[in-house]
């Protein structure tokens, strides 16, 4: 599996693949989020995912830049089922929390000033694609039970894959040492 910024790949991929890449495009929001350097993270892209998994689109957003992108994801998304936005602090930066609704997806957006290729979801997903890319589709089968019990994702994978210590540290750590622009 490669991981990239283009979600094209996904017209190719599972129905629900397909699907996301449909409600995405529709909706148009990494066209509009592009300047903030927007990437599709999580479940979905990784084959992993189960009924009620949300799309997140992980943003870089200045400090500076905060006020005018809420304000825009307010404008945009404003009217759509369960929309919350929120201003918080995570790993020593202010970072905006987005969900909201379209069609049959919970679409989360975390914006972040921190570039996208060092945030921590974007590193997990590195690491989460290596380690799949390495063992069988039996593996994502493992996964995807374990979060059907309630698992969360990470401690999945830590689960399946052996990983010892705090998982999303492991994986955070496993990650930092990918380059996303090899194929993972």
């Amino acid at each position: 599996m490669s991981i990239t910024f283009d979600i094209s790949y996904l017209k190719q991929g599972t129905p629900q693949q397909q699907s996301a890449y449909e409600t995405l495009t529709d909706l148009g929001i990494m066209e509009m989020l592009a300047e903030y350097d927007a990437r599709l993270t999580g479940t979905i892209p990784l084959d992993v995912d189960i009924p009620g998994s949300d799309l997140d689109i992980l943003c870089q957003v200045s400090e500076e830049e905060m006020p005018g992108f809420a304000a825009l994801l307010q404008e945009k998304y404003g009217q759509l089922p369960g929309f919350t936005l929120a201003r918080k602090q995570r790993y020593g930066h202010p970072i905006i929390l987005c969900d909201f609704t379209f069609r049959d997806f919970p679409i989360q957006v975390y914006a972040s000033p921190t570039p996208v290729d060092a945030q921590r979801a974007w590193v997990h997903m590195l690491a989460e694609a290596r380690l799949l890319a390495d063992a069988g589709p039996e593996a994502k089968e493992a996964v995807r039970a374990l979060k059907m019990a309630g698992m969360k994702t990470e401690p999945a994978f830590a689960q399946v894959f052996g990983l010892a210590g705090d998982a999303y540290e492991t994986l955070y750590e496993l990650g930092k040492n990918i380059s996303e622009k090899r194929d993972v």
